[in-house]
């Protein structure tokens, strides 16, 4: 794990690999054959709930440095917008208002949200971005037990998302509710724009290769440091130590959800944190993890959450319909 303290810069050599570890992925270079000097600088920072981690190869450790800072800062300029546990974030105040008047949100949530109302419709509501209510629910980085069926039954199968208004009002975007059980969580999707965010910001302080993955999702700018694409592990579900497959990628983008780093366990059975809209719990699926690989990180989050537990020939087919040239990286399942 690298050290969000001491954010380091060193040399690297023929013989160097970078190695990243946190969330779903386990990334690596193939070693680097330097025709001149060029350095390693990684950082990382919490964000979005969990940890973001950055690293740019370049010859100027402080120019560098400058490019990760504004990276930092478009993920967290994305987390206060989009943040559903702040009150005073856009997303928290439509979830306090929209139902009793429109709530004005920026560009870049509405756009997160047209993208989440748009995969949400193609998906059938596998994907529902009004399901904050269920998600609150179930809380299962806090809970032990499953909350009763009395609690959790009002919120099947109502595809909330079609309760979620999105229109222009004195040249902004608003935000209407017209159901009370409706409340906007972008958690499914919002970190993927982040991430994309955090690429341009590299992009546009002259980088051109680095890594940036937050907690699973994901994106490779450029080659590796030998020329290469980069090759992305994807942990085991059941032994996080190690890989259960690998994908190259360059320029691209890629996002797991599986049921192995959020859940608890009560009565024998494992309760996750990707809910199914249909009956407002933890999907029941013998799949534990899904990969997706993308042009964006905010298709590839938004495709692994949706995908999840579906057949592959629906899950290919909605990725045909939201995100063309996507392809599913891998899926994992027990064995019947």
């Amino acid at each position: 794990m690298l050290n969000a303290d001491n954010p380091g810069a060193r040399r690297l050599t023929r013989r160097d690999a970078l190695t990243l570890g946190i969330g779903a992925f386990v990334v690596a270079s193939i070693p680097l054959a330097a025709r001149r000097p060029r350095q390693l600088v990684r950082r990382t920072v919490p964000v979005m709930g969990t940890l973001a981690e950055l690293a740019v190869v370049g010859a100027d450790p402080r120019a560098a440095h400058a490019a990760i800072d504004a990276a930092i800062e478009e993920l967290r300029r994305v987390d206060r917008l989009m943040t559903r546990f702040s009150a005073s974030s856009e997303i928290g105040t439509a979830n306090r208002l929209a139902l009793t008047r429109p709530v004005a949100v920026g560009d870049a949530t509405a756009a997160v949200l047209r993208e989440a109302l748009t995969w949400a419709e193609a998906s059938d509501g596998a994907f529902d971005p009004a399901l904050g209510r269920a998600i609150g629910l179930w809380d299962v980085a806090r809970r032990r037990t499953p909350p009763s069926g009395a609690a959790v039954r009002p919120l099947a199968g109502r595809r909330l998302f079609q309760a979620v208004a999105l229109d222009r009002w004195r040249g902004r975007p608003v935000v209407r509710f017209t159901d009370p059980d409706v409340a906007l969580d972008l958690g499914g999707i919002a970190k993927g724009w982040g991430v994309d965010r955090a690429a341009d910001a590299l992009r546009a302080h002259g980088v051109t290769q680095a890594l940036v993955n937050v907690g699973g999702d994901l994106y490779a700018l450029g080659a590796a440091p030998d020329g290469a694409p980069w090759r992305i592990g994807i942990r085991s579900p059941e032994d996080p130590a190690a890989l259960a497959g690998e994908v190259e990628v360059r320029d691209a983008a890629v996002a797991t959800s599986g049921d192995y780093l959020q859940y608890f366990r009560w009565g024998g059975r494992r309760y996750h944190h990707l809910l199914d809209p249909a009956t407002g719990a933890p999907r029941v699926t013998p799949v534990r993890s899904v990969t997706v690989v993308a042009a964006s990180c905010l298709a590839a989050d938004a495709a692994a959450t949706a995908v999840f537990g579906m057949t592959p020939e629906h899950a290919a087919r909605l990725l045909r319909v939201r995100a063309a040239g996507a392809r599913l990286a891998s899926v994992i399942a027990t064995e019947a």
